[in-house]
């Protein structure tokens, strides 16, 4: 049953799992600093759209399939962490802003969505929502409803905020010392993710 303490709970939770720090949120404050906000939008409504597919997977019954099959979800993790490690790696140099302008562009909505499927992060935040705030009184449809919007109207603004925050810090890396911190930053805050990943016994 959908109540409005069911309502508060899983808006604090979705909030606290977004506005953390993980791939996405990297991904976003890189793009704030190189490209803007307004070129980054795509990317901030890309990232909803692909959490809000993953969880609907879940609801659906993905979840248990993962419980059926923990090797899928070893894979998953071990692939997804490797490639969070490739783009920690890949941090490093990639803020030099009058390079990139003219060889690289920020992530298209499409891509952003692709993301979230190798994004281990996102898949532990959807299986540990629906096990903890799924309204298992519901109609499936509802309740699958229920927790793709109650995630999307969290996600949008919580994400913002860090792609807001890149397009600040863009104004302020003339400095190239500066520059440097920022990239290792952004690299160390990936590389927790992908050993929080590794070390999470789903």
């Amino acid at each position: 049953m959908i109540t409005w303490e069911l309502i508060a709970a899983l808006a604090v939770y979705n909030f606290i799992m977004y506005v953390t720090p993980g791939p996405n949120n990297s991904i976003l404050t890189a793009s704030g600093i190189k490209f803007g906000f307004i070129r980054s939008i795509p990317n901030i409504f890309g990232i909803p759209s692909g959490h809000g597919l993953q969880l609907a997977l879940v609801c659906l019954g993905l979840g248990s399939l993962f419980i059926t099959y923990p090797i899928l979800y070893d894979i998953l993790r071990y692939v997804g962490a490797g490639y969070i490690l490739y783009l920690a790696y890949k941090m490093f140099g990639s803020l030099n802003i009058s390079k990139t302008e003219d060889r690289s562009r920020p992530l298209k909505y499409h891509e952003a969505i692709l993301f979230q499927f190798v994004n281990p992060k996102a898949w532990v935040i959807c299986s540990t929502a629906v096990t903890l705030y799924y309204p298992k009184d519901e109609n499936i449809i509802i309740g699958t409803l229920f927790m793709v919007i109650m995630s999307t109207v969290v996600n949008i603004p919580s994400i913002s905020i860090w792609a807001y925050g890149g397009s600040v810090i863009r104004h302020y890396l003339n400095n190239d010392k500066l520059k440097k911190i920022v990239e290792l930053t952004l690299a160390i805050m990936l590389i927790a993710t992908a050993a929080s990943v590794l070390l999470y016994n789903a």
